[in-house]
């Protein structure tokens, strides 16, 4: 069976209706969630050479927050919030490193000095 487009030829995407059935679909698994698991495991001679762990959850933003998963929050990569947590956590790093170089720096030429003196 095939339908016709709105030029007047054959669709090759099938039925007129699939769109609102796949939208209701796709509203009902983020509204709910799904898990998709699965483990390959590759084995020589009864050896485990490779083992990989295949986790797949699809959900909406707020079911995902509702189980608990909201790593995107702590991302730098993916979240302001936790951009500039990290800029600034790296800010303070370089400026406590930057004040004990500058205090090496003035202690430095005090001690050079002083050595200098005791040797005359």
């Amino acid at each position: 069976m095939t339908t016709s487009s709105s030029a007047g030829l054959p669709s090759p995407y099938g039925g007129g209706g699939g769109g609102a059935n796949l939208a209701d679909i796709l509203e009902r698994v983020l509204d709910k969630g799904i898990v998709i698991a699965g483990d390959i495991k590759i084995n020589l001679l009864d050896i485990e050479l490779l083992t990989i762990k295949l986790r797949l959850i699809v959900a909406s933003v707020d079911k995902a927050k509702e189980m608990g998963i909201d790593w995107w929050e702590g991302d730098p990569a993916l979240s302001q919030g936790a951009r500039r947590t990290e800029l600034s956590r790296e800010n303070a790093e370089l400026r406590q490193r930057l004040a004990e170089l500058e205090e090496r720096m003035s202690l430095e030429p005090v001690e050079k000095e002083t050595h200098e003196r005791r040797e005359r």
